[in-house]
């Protein structure tokens, strides 16, 4: 079992950035794939990016492409989330996922591969 926790949303200005972290927990991190969703109001969960534990192989949405950075620390067991030039239709409650390694396709983008799920974290960009 894999225990998550995001932090570092907020609210911020279009064209600025912003960080989000994800700390996880459990005997067996090193055996999940990590990614990042978003919701906004009234919308479906989206998929954000993608990566894997141990490569580190990193997989985006093509709308976040060059904008965002997914990553992790393996010593700290974190994955983090950097999102530059951020603009309105990005805000969204960010959530980040987990998912057993060989039960998500890479680039793992339907939120039905991921097992566990953090409580989310608001982002909200003003223009």
């Amino acid at each position: 079992q894999v225990q998550l926790v995001e932090s570092g949303g907020g609210l911020v200005q279009a064209g600025g950035s912003l960080r989000l972290s994800c700390a996880a927990s459990g005997r067996t991190v090193s055996s999940y794939t990590f990614g990042w969703f978003r919701q906004a109001p009234g919308k479906e969960r989206e998929f954000v990016a993608t990566i894997t534990w141990s490569a580190g192989n990193t997989y985006y949405a093509d709308s976040m492409k060059g904008r965002f950075t997914i990553s992790r620390d393996i010593a700290k067991r974190t994955v983090y989330l950097q999102m530059n030039s951020l603009n309105p239709e990005d805000t969204a409650v960010y959530y980040c996922a987990a998912g057993w390694r060989s039960r998500v396709v890479v680039p793992g983008k339907s939120p039905y591969e991921y097992d566990y799920w953090g409580q989310g974290t608001q982002v909200t960009v003003s223009s």
